[in-house]
């Protein structure tokens, strides 16, 4: 008999490590790979995460995983756009997983679906949901902070893509808890224009007054 899946008693999420012992490993789709994959679908997405600041920076990173983000509002969508073509998605949630489809349908904005083929197969996407209100996006770890889409990400001319903005990456990578983070703070902070920094700085210290770059950053 197997060993048992660990329960949600067990305290904190799995370290990587064992969360691909359990849940398996994956092979991200790319920036170049992306349009493809989701054409057809009708609603608004966006790439966040590590590769929205090596595309708006052109400094390169190692990637893990490939993540975009779309409304909250659009999970259910998504998840039938996906199972028409073969896709198995499931609700990420607090260092859990289970499946997303018609049996549990319930899913928190502050979710985040991962897609695979099947229980065989590597990982290939990571989507955090974005919680939207009246039809601005809303930062999910800031509710009172809402704007326009268009003002939270930009389009790329080259590869006709969205992105998240780079300050608003990296402002998601504030509690800087994993070893990626702190070196993407390092990596990206010393290459966002005044205004970015002025954006980041004042968002932190309204989310966390004691934290370090409320008090503004070294250039």
């Amino acid at each position: 008999m197997p060993p048992p899946l660990p329960q949600p008693s067990d305290a904190g999420p799995l370290p990587p490590e064992e969360f691909r012992r359990w849940y398996g490993g994956w092979d991200p789709l790319t920036p170049s790979t992306i349009a493809d994959f989701l054409d057809g679908f009708d609603r608004p997405w966006w790439i966040v995460g590590g590769w929205a600041l090596e595309k708006a920076t052109g400094v390169s990173r190692a990637h893990e995983d490939m993540d975009i983000s779309v409304d909250a509002a659009d999970a259910e969508r998504l998840r039938l756009f996906l199972a028409d073509r073969g896709w198995t998605t499931w609700n990420a949630d607090s260092g859990w997983l289970r499946p997303f489809d018609h049996r549990f349908r319930d899913i928190r904005p502050t979710s985040g679906i991962w897609v695979r083929a099947d229980a065989q197969s590597p990982w290939v996407l990571d989507v955090p949901l974005t919680p939207f209100r009246d039809g601005l996006w809303v930062n999910k770890k800031l509710p009172e902070q809402a704007m326009p889409l268009d003002q939270a990400t930009w389009v790329d001319d080259d590869d006709g893509l969205r992105y998240l903005r780079s300050e608003i990456v990296l402002f998601m990578k504030a509690a800087q808890v994993r070893e990626k983070d702190v070196a993407d703070a390092e990596t990206y902070l010393p290459l966002l224009d005044s205004l970015s920094l002025d954006w980041l700085r004042e968002s932190v210290s309204r989310m966390d007054p004691s934290h370090p770059w409320a008090r503004g950053f070294d250039n």
